[in-house]
């Protein structure tokens, strides 16, 4: 995606239901997929109002329309409930703002798409947890999401990404492109492929129990990642749930074992010293323990009894992911170095035989907080 111009930008800002005129504007936040900008505006009284500026990517996220109905119908929701529970909807939900002509995004003579968001105020979305505390607090927030969303009908969502998440379509797009192997990478892996073909029945795990009624199927974010909450500078509690481009219907599982391979993992995503890399226990307990107090009774027991899967499947999905990527010449995730993506598939897998190892010890957590 090219750069937005400034003149796009002041196009732009003149579209909405803004209060205030614009005085600046500034990048913000370092998210990669869409282009992310903070407007400081100024009332009639000299008070400084800020809002979120975004370029929303079409390149990944094909149908704005359908994006933005999802985002309006679960943003609406939970508006509702924060409301009658006596939260403030302006910090606990993301609200979008309208254009003059009341859309809730305006697309340029360039084909460009532009939406803007109030600002939450007095809060910060951080990269890495600070302490087992603000980790603690991403699964409060993550668990309230789906308590909140409990009752959303999530068949009414669009999928903004087709089967995101579906690990079984995954495994099959994987074997279609180990069977091409066109560019004769398959010999410098062998030993993880051997790892995931072995484990055809882990990729439809879950699907399967989706298929057949044992899971329902839940409102998801998928990118429950530290960085899209907002916790409260004050009390750094967790406040919002943001970036919601994603949120699509799926198992709230995948929210949770997402959460765990990215935040309790004891190694970066790409680290290529594989004796460094293993789940925490400490941290995979501090996660569920808030997780399933956020989600206050909303899942099921056969929901929280699978958690431990939920986080062994997202992590085995997200190295089949960075193998495919591999095999196809690295043209979905971005690298700084060559075998980028290997690396990055073997630090998972490593991840995923360590949490295969490990599953008698999830389930006693998970039972312990049930």
């Amino acid at each position: 995606m090219d750069a937005t111009t400034n003149v796009e930008i002041l196009d732009a800002v003149k579209q909405f239901k803004l209060t205030g005129r614009l005085i600046n504007y500034l990048p913000w936040g370092n998210g990669h997929i869409n282009e992310t900008f903070c407007l400081f505006c100024e009332d009639d009284n000299n008070n400084e109002i800020k809002y979120i500026l975004q370029r929303m990517n079409i390149d990944v996220f094909k149908n704005p329309d359908e994006l933005m109905e999802n985002i309006l119908g679960v943003t609406s929701h939970l508006r509702k409930k924060i409301i009658k529970n006596g939260g403030d909807p302006n910090r606990e939900t993301m609200n979008v703002i309208m254009t003059l002509d009341n859309k809730p995004y305006y697309r340029n003579d360039l084909g460009h798409c532009f939406r803007v968001y109030t600002f939450i105020t007095d809060s910060t979305s951080y990269d890495a947890p600070s302490s087992n505390d603000d980790f603690y607090e991403s699964g409060v927030a993550f668990g309230r999401f789906q308590s909140l969303l409990s009752d959303y009908d999530a068949s009414k969502l669009h999928e903004t990404i087709k089967n995101f998440h579906n690990t079984t379509d995954r495994f099959n797009n994987f074997k279609k492109d180990l069977a091409s192997d066109k560019l004769n990478r398959a010999k410098d892996c062998e030993g993880e492929i051997k790892f995931i073909l072995e484990r055809e029945k882990l990729a439809s795990f879950l699907m399967d129990k989706l298929n057949n009624g044992e899971l329902p199927l839940r409102v998801t974010h998928n990118d429950t990642k530290l960085n899209n909450i907002m916790l409260d500078d004050k009390t750094h509690k967790g406040i919002c749930i943001i970036d919601l481009d994603t949120t699509m219907p799926g198992l709230a599982l995948n929210d949770f074992g997402d959460s765990i391979r990215f935040g309790a993992s004891t190694a970066a995503e790409d680290e290529t010293d594989l004796s460094k890399v293993s789940c925490s226990m400490e941290l995979f307990e501090i996660y569920t323990k808030g997780f399933i107090e956020g989600c206050d009774g909303k899942l099921t027991n056969k929901e929280i009894e699978l958690l431990p899967y939920g986080a062994i499947i997202m992590t085995f999905e997200c190295g089949m992911r960075f193998l495919t990527d591999y095999l196809e010449g690295d043209t979905y995730f971005r690298i700084h170095r060559e075998h980028h993506n290997l690396d990055r598939a073997r630090t998972q897998l490593k991840l995923v035989a360590d949490m295969e190892n490990k599953l008698p010890i999830m389930n006693e957590i998970v039972k312990k907080y049930m």
